[in-house]
């Protein structure tokens, strides 16, 4: 693989500057990988749409193509673009949204096959992280969200700098996994605790 050169990038977590976004937005669209804060761990990402960053992802990670990333969208409206969101569904993560949760939902037709289950769910996340909602919603497009397994950003970069095209330093994060809901019909499920409080689900 190419080496590539892994700039580390500073950004304020609770005042994103939009010029440093907007630097984050042009790896995306060159078709980069990133590394970026989250409320729960710091996750490795790119573009939805960009499949070769998605396969390089795999990759990194070691995962079975059949177990698609979640992805992370910027709010609940943009959730309904690529999720089939039934009543139950959207009363239930307007209430817990942002926050440290990860919702399986019945894909639409805008989620690219290789994000898909056989069951054709996605997992989706809006995290309650200012950083990477900025990114999202400045970029116009989903980013895919996985966990890098480090919580320093100097080290994210030495582990990744092969692979990785900026670090985004959005200060100290102490890992916890998001908890995951399960919300295909008219009854949640939970498949992970995690961070998040699933005490109304069970």
């Amino acid at each position: 693989m190419k080496k590539r050169y892994s700039p580390l990038l500073c950004i304020n977590p609770d005042n994103p500057q939009q010029r440093l976004i907007r630097r984050v937005c042009e790896v995306l669209e060159k078709g980069g990988l990133i590394a970026y804060p989250t409320d729960t761990f710091y996750g490795i990402g790119c573009d939805l749409y960009n499949k070769k960053g998605i396969q390089l992802i795999y990759r990194l990670k070691n995962r079975p193509l059949k177990k698609p990333f979640s992805f992370i969208c910027d709010s609940l409206k943009e959730i309904s673009r690529y999720a089939k969101v039934n009543n139950f569904a959207y009363k239930t993560m307007k209430r817990l949204l942002p926050g440290p949760y990860t919702f399986v939902l019945e894909g639409t037709r805008l989620v690219p096959k290789i994000m898909l289950t056989n069951r054709k769910t996605v997992g989706i996340r809006v995290p309650d992280n200012e950083i990477c909602l900025s990114i999202v919603r400045s970029f116009g497009r989903p980013i895919i969200s996985t966990s890098a397994k480090q919580n320093d950003p100097e080290v994210i970069k030495e582990i990744y700098a092969p692979y990785i095209d900026l670090v985004v330093d959005g200060g100290p994060l102490y890992p916890e996994p998001s908890s995951v809901i399960s919300l295909i019909g008219d009854k949640p499920e939970v498949i992970r605790v995690g961070k998040g409080d699933v005490s109304i689900f069970l």
